[in-house]
């Protein structure tokens, strides 16, 4: 079965940095679109970075720009949001996306807490 697993989310303290990590199985990433969206109490979720499949373009949302950096490793399977100089805003829960044509796959999400 298709799963996408998150896994390093936590709390950290503000200007700190956190990688997140999206491990796929029974599918393999390099046909699709990765992105990374998250959702903070009552927000809307937000599209935060996307990146193609070759990884030769990436997006990301204004209020990241310049602080979070996604990669994909097609060998591995995996996808990454490095998180630098965090801010108490970037508290929410962050969610991996994976997208092609109809398909349209999330991980299960992953709290990141940014508050001294």
């Amino acid at each position: 079965q298709v799963q996408l697993v998150e896994s390093g989310g936590g709390l950290v303290q503000p200007g700190g940095s956190l990688r997140l990590s999206c491990a796929a199985s029974g599918f393999t990433i390099n046909t699709y679109s990765m992105n990374w969206y998250r959702q903070a109490p009552g927000k809307e979720r937000e599209l935060v970075a996307s990146i193609t499949r070759t990884g030769d373009f990436t997006n990301y949302a204004d209020s990241v720009k310049g602080r979070f950096t996604i990669s994909r490793n097609n060998a591995e399977n995996t996808v990454y949001l490095q998180m630098n100089s965090l801010k108490p805003e970037d508290t929410a829960v962050y969610y991996c996306n994976a997208r092609m044509w109809g398909s349209n796959y999330w991980g299960q999400g992953t709290q990141v807490t940014v508050s001294s």
